[in-house]
């Protein structure tokens, strides 16, 4: 409802009740969550979910029921993390309804009295005090200096002024005076429902990871079905019965498909959610920790994240007086107080100028009661001043603070004052810094007319002590730094320079929710993986509209639900740290895929160049799967907690169209591969009878090699486990062929201790070529 009547007694509480059965309750609706069916069978579709429930039911035919059941709850977690993920969305709608006023002061039936919030209906008229959140969206029909905190909203910093006549919005506080109004939109029309509207419609994309994932297990389905296939067409060509070849072909996918890979990635993600938390970033979901190492863009707000979020005063130029001078009569003209913890209440800048005086070491009190005040002429928008007279030892004092537009002219001030002009030129040049200036003029009497200048002062909200540095920090991990603020233009474009953030692009002022979303809806669009950091309300949908939405843990409660990630510190620093871990996460991931996938490959070019060196059948299903379980197993696992490469904050991010085995990755997979096949193949033909049993041997050994052989640098001393992963597989692996049971199960010869250390050294050899090809590419 646009425009709605009422009168001086308000609704009766008939009309009233009619209204609310027309109109419906202030609250914000929330959208029915999807069933629980609907999210898990979401997740179930991924490509290489299906691949991996196609190599359960293989195992499980096969009569491998342990590996079957590691699978499956592979896939369990995994679901169980996807379904937890989605439901984020609803709880960010749920949370608005935490910032609605519980309770509202309203005209009903000519007298005052209190009312349900969620029962206002448009045409009530409500009552407002300071510390009163605004219930719902409001015309002003009254206003005694009655200021708004609009920056969940807006993100503007400073308290607005509103007078009789404007629009107040749900969801704003107000922090000074008192106004009343008449309701215009209740629920969903307010401000409020807006931008719940906004953040339930902004659902967030697929992270990277997942895309790439997705991407892979398609691949990987298509080639392995084709690889296989291959292999059982010749193994029959050759006379192998066809039964026995069916099995190897379906054993040969199994080792195929890097089962680990989501045991792995959850790993993975995991520890890196735990690292982050270490140092104040906590992860809403685990996906969150990959997906900061893909970022490109980091659009972050301006209040509270990059400045301190409180006014201050930056600079205090007197021309006449000194400091402290300008700083007293400041403070005789305010009235914002301090309370029993010395914290300043009242107008803003108001209370900056209290911080200000206390800083100088002297007290408001004291300087208050030995000057008392007569009379004052409050501030109002149309004078832009405001003016007190108080009692002093040498008589009547008279104080002007304002806009120097007013308090540095006629007939406040003479302007032919030389100190009027030094004071208008400061008084440019702070404005032109993005600061809020307010002039100060005092003279003897009780009028104002005539004053003396004492100066100017500047307010602002100032970066926090390490924004410029974080910035810097940014810069060098190849990271575009994008600042967006509902605040002034002139303001942003100071905290930009400050920052070295350069070129209108990247610099957005009075943005609202609604354009917040297109900024990083045009950022994605154009390639770019986004990561938004902001604390209000009003950041929200763009929040949960990013790729990684980053919110402030002294934010409100609504931005927090809609992030991906918290920062308990409030440090957009740690975004900084956060990245490093999120590329170490995906460094890992990639690791595991070059390790995994060259075995595989391996597997099957052994599988397919045997027959062509006279080795019939080179493997047997159970040998397959039991290199498989060695290989993808622990030692897979472990490579998930390697640390990080040196200088991982110091390269750009991945492009983001990048496949996950982009970057030469597949390469080294193919690489890796005939370097394994051509070992295992040299040490079957070496070993006579007991070839299968040494190809066996060597291409389990071999591959456990390249887990080693692929480590960052200095891995060993803070990541051990690998190492002991490695040992305890390869001796598992040895036992296959040296112990009876076992060896009878896997159908392998005995091998002599001799030829145990050919297959060890040949073994051996994929690893050193990794290793020299590493140290060559180092240098």
């Amino acid at each position: 409802m646009d425009t709605v009547t009422t009168t001086r007694r308000g609704l009766t509480t008939g009309e009233a009740a009619r209204l609310l059965a027309a109109t419906g309750p202030n609250t914000i609706p929330a959208p029915r969550p999807p069933r629980l069916a609907a999210r898990v069978a979401a997740q179930l579709i991924d490509p290489l979910v299906t691949l991996l429930l196609a190599a359960a039911l293989v195992t499980s035919l096969l009569g491998d029921w342990t590996d079957a059941l590691v699978i499956a709850l592979v896939i369990t977690l995994n679901t169980a993390i996807g379904v937890a993920q989605q439901t984020r969305a609803d709880k960010a709608v749920a949370a608005l309804g935490d910032l609605t006023a519980p309770i509202a002061h309203v005209v009903r039936d000519g007298r005052d009295t209190s009312v349900p919030a969620a029962d206002l209906v448009p045409g009530d008229l409500v009552r407002l005090a300071a510390g009163d959140v605004v219930p719902a969206d409001l015309t002003l029909t009254a206003a005694h200096r009655c200021q708004l905190d609009e920056s969940a909203l807006t993100g503007e910093s400073l308290p607005a002024e509103r007078v009789s006549g404007e629009a107040v919005e749900a969801g704003t506080v107000v922090v000074a005076g008192r106004a009343e109004g008449v309701v215009t939109r209740t629920g969903a029309g307010s401000a409020m429902g807006r931008v719940a509207g906004l953040v339930a419609a902004a659902s967030g994309r697929a992270t990277p990871l997942q895309r790439r994932i997705a991407r892979l297990g398609r691949i990987l389905s298509a080639a392995v079905v084709l690889l296989c296939a291959i292999v059982f067409a010749l193994g029959v060509a050759s006379g192998t019965p066809w039964l026995t070849m069916a099995l190897i072909a379906v054993s040969l996918a199994v080792a195929a498909v890097p089962e680990s890979l989501p045991a792995v990635v959850t790993l993975a993600l995991a520890l890196g959610a735990r690292r982050m938390a270490r140092h104040n970033a906590i992860p809403r979901s685990l996906h969150a920790v990959e997906t900061l190492g893909s970022v490109t863009v980091i659009a972050s707000d301006k209040t509270g994240t990059l400045t301190q979020g409180r006014m201050s005063v930056r600079a205090a130029v007197p021309v006449r007086g000194g400091p402290a001078g300008l700083a007293r009569a400041a403070v005789l003209c305010s009235d914002a107080t301090l309370d029993e913890d010395g914290r300043a209440t009242g107008d803003a800048m108001e209370a900056a100028l209290l911080t200000h005086l206390a800083g100088l070491g002297l007290d408001a009190e004291t300087v208050r009661s030995g000057a008392p005040r007569l009379a004052e002429v409050p501030f109002d928008q149309a004078t832009r001043r405001m003016v007190t007279v108080h009692d002093t030892p040498s008589g009547p004092l008279t104080v002007c603070k304002g806009a120097p537009e007013t308090v540095l002219a006629a007939p406040v001030t003479d302007p032919g004052d030389p100190d009027v002009a030094a004071a208008l030129a400061e008084a440019e040049r702070l404005a032109a810094r993005g600061l809020r200036v307010i002039a100060v003029a005092a003279g003897p009497g009780t009028e104002a007319a005539g004053l003396g200048v004492l100066g100017v002062i500047g307010i602002g909200d100032p970066l926090r002590g390490d924004a410029a540095q974080v910035a810097e920090a940014i810069g060098r991990a190849g990271i575009r730094l994008d600042l967006i603020t509902g605040d002034h233009p002139a303001t942003a474009a100071a905290i930009a320079a400050e920052l070295g953030i350069a070129g209108d692009d990247r610099v957005h002022a009075r943005i609202r929710p609604e354009g917040k979303l297109d900024i990083i809806a045009a950022l994605q669009e154009s390639g770019h993986i986004v990561a938004m950091t902001g604390d209000g309300v009003n950041d929200a949908p763009a929040l949960r509209r990013a790729d990684i939405g980053v919110a402030m843990g002294g934010g409100t409660e609504v931005a927090r639900r809609a992030a991906d990630l918290v920062l308990a510190d409030d440090s957009l620093g740690t975004v900084v740290t956060a990245v490093g871990e999120g590329r170490r996460v995906y460094d890992n991931i990639r690791r595991f895929l070059l390790y995994g996938l060259a075995g595989g490959t391996a597997e099957i070019l052994v599988m397919l160049a045997g027959p062509l060196f006279g080795l019939a059948v080179p493997l047997l299903p159970a040998q397959i799967l039991w290199i498989n379980l060695l290989t993808h197993g622990l030692p897979g696992v472990a490579l998930g907690a390697e640390p990080a490469e040196p200088g991982v904050l110091r390269r750009p991010p991945r492009a983001p169209g990048e496949q996950i085995l982009g970057a030469g990755l597949w390469r080294g997979v193919l690489a890796i591969g005939v370097l394994l096949t051509i070992a295992t193949l040299g040490s079957a033909l070496a070993a006579g009878d007991a070839w299968r049993s040494a190809l066996f041997t060597t291409l389990g050994l071999a591959q456990l090699g390249i887990a080693l052989a692929l480590r960052p640098r200095g891995a060993g001393r803070r990541n051990p486990g690998l190492l002991l992963a490695v040992v305890l597989s390869a001796g598992a692996q040895i036992a296959a062929v040296t112990w009876g049971p076992l060896r009878t199960l896997m159908g392998a010869e005995p091998l002599t201790a001799g030829r145990l250390a050919v297959c060890a050294a040949l073994a051996a050899g994929p690893a050193l070529a990794v290793l020299i090809y590493r140290k060559v590419r180092q240098r």
